[in-house]
């Protein structure tokens, strides 16, 4: 009597040429087939005219493979047949089970077959070039809390994602809450995303659209989706996700292909990047995907990735201000030469300061904390160094930009004096850190309203971070391309 053994099958999507020679030869050895009687029609061309089928019916896969079993037993070959991939949602886990719950001494062969994923994903172009998951909507073995959960994962992870079992007669809701859930986890609406009905099958329906004009409606349970990722695009009908070979070229492909000519301009820069800058682009592509708010002027954005960046705190969504367009007019003021100086209360601010941008936009950083004046005035005075240096420092650049990373005391000086009319700066960037007058010195710069203003709120703040909300204005021409880093 020869071994008994149960061969777990994938048949593919369901078009013959997408069954395996593996599975092919299984069928032809197999003395009873056992599986759901729609399959059969796939099979029976490949059987032995005494190869008997075992119709179980729909939904009654615990039966199926009891039957399996106890066909195996009596010394048959025994192959029960799934659609896709047989490990994949189909039979060849409970297989397992059954087998270790039985003490069976049946032997197991699994045969993969091509998931409907991966055939869709081949009909849609190449959406699964990098990392991916997949994801059944079907709450009937599985809680709808837990796969919830599942889908926050894959949307704030930034996988491309494939749905099974999007829909069916009663669950109608399911595909809109994760719809809801990618875009509420920072998905953009222009992702794409593809479905395919009745892949490999006369039926066939192949879509693209995006994740914004994706409608749930058009979707039924022979359906598969697939989201893509952040750098997913369509191009010519095709749905595609980089693996990376062309990175160097730019963001991804897609800046090379859907892009207008300035985005083409920034990959040709890109390609010139050092490490330094390729390390920092891909930082701010990770920041900018956990931003809680998305929707937010560009140039408000820059420097709040650029704050993000130089401290890991994304309390920065919070704590900095921005008046509308500063960072914008700051920058243009800048490229036109109209601001040709900046003025910091301390020497680590001014360090901290790009000299490559410095030197491209022909701007000047000085610091008036080591002039011997400044000792000087400030012994005279009875008053810190800093705010003798401010007092300096409007005496021979009063119309400069004025960066505080350190001094509250130096800060609220400047406020003194422009009330005062003796200055009136072109910006004013206010991020003194600490615990005494800090966070007074801030609300003190905010009524003037006329003056372009960055403030980091409440305590927080620095030297190093005022030096990198200058370094955000002074490469502000990359923000559209996201491309920080120019001048590390």
């Amino acid at each position: 009597m020869k071994q008994p053994k149960i061969i777990v099958a994938g048949l593919g999507p369901g078009n013959k040429e997408d069954i395996t020679p593996a599975v092919l030869t299984a069928l032809q050895e197999a003395d009873v087939v056992v599986g759901y009687k729609y399959y059969f029609r796939f099979v029976t061309p490949y059987l032995r005219p005494e190869t008997e089928c075992v119709d179980t019916g729909m939904k009654r896969e615990r039966v199926r493979a009891e039957q399996a079993f106890e066909l195996a037993e009596q010394g048959k070959t025994v192959c029960v047949i799934s659609s896709g991939d047989a490990g994949i949602y189909g039979m060849t886990p409970l297989i397992y089970e059954m087998k270790r719950e039985r003490s069976s001494a049946v032997d197991i062969v699994s045969l993969p077959g091509i998931s409907a994923f991966q055939k869709a994903a081949a009909l849609l172009g190449a959406p699964v070039g990098h990392d991916f998951c997949v994801i059944s909507l079907s709450d009937l073995m599985t809680p709808w809390e837990c796969i919830e959960r599942r889908i926050i994962a894959a949307a704030t992870a930034d996988f491309v994602t494939a749905v099974y079992n999007p829909k069916s007669e009663g669950r109608y809701w399911q595909l809109y809450r994760l719809k809801e859930l990618f875009l509420q986890e920072g998905r953009s609406p222009q992702t794409p995303v593809g479905y395919v009905r009745q892949a490999g099958r006369p039926e066939q329906e192949v879509h693209i659209t995006t994740l914004e004009a994706f409608n749930p409606e058009d979707i039924d349970m022979f359906t598969v989706v697939l989201i893509g990722n952040s750098q997913s695009y369509e191009w010519n009908g095709m749905l595609i996700t980089p693996r990376g070979y062309y990175k160097d070229r730019g963001q991804n492909a897609k800046d090379d292909l859907q892009k207008p000519k300035h985005h083409l301009q920034g990959a040709k820069h890109h390609l010139q990047a050092n490490k330094g800058q390729d390390i920092m682009i891909r930082s701010f592509r990770t920041i900018e995907k956990e931003l809680k708010n998305k929707n937010i002027p560009l140039d408000h954005k820059w420097a709040l990735l650029h704050a993000i960046h130089t401290t890991a705190d994304f309390e920065m969504e919070n704590l900095l201000h921005t008046d509308t367009g500063a960072v914008a007019s700051l920058y243009q003021g800048i490229a036109e030469g109209r601001i040709r100086t900046i003025i910091t209360d301390v020497t680590m601010a001014a360090s901290g300061i790009r000299k490559g941008a410095l030197e491209r936009l022909g701007v000047e950083v000085k610091c008036y904390l080591g002039d011997p004046r400044t000792v000087s005035l400030a012994a005279e005075k009875g008053i810190t160094r800093t705010q003798a240096g401010i007092r300096l420092a409007v005496e021979e650049h009063p119309d400069a930009l004025f960066v505080f990373g350190n001094a509250p005391t130096a800060l609220m000086e400047l406020c003194d004096l422009i009330r005062k009319e003796k200055t009136y700066p072109v910006g004013i960037i206010a991020a003194p850190v600490g615990f005494v007058h800090v966070q007074e010195s801030k609300h003190m710069v905010k009524p003037f309203k006329e003056i372009p203003k960055i403030i980091v709120e409440g305590r927080k703040g620095g030297s190093n971070l005022a030096a990198t909300l200058v370094n955000a204005i002074l490469c502000y021409n990359d923000a559209e391309q996201l491309q920080p880093g120019r001048d590390v």
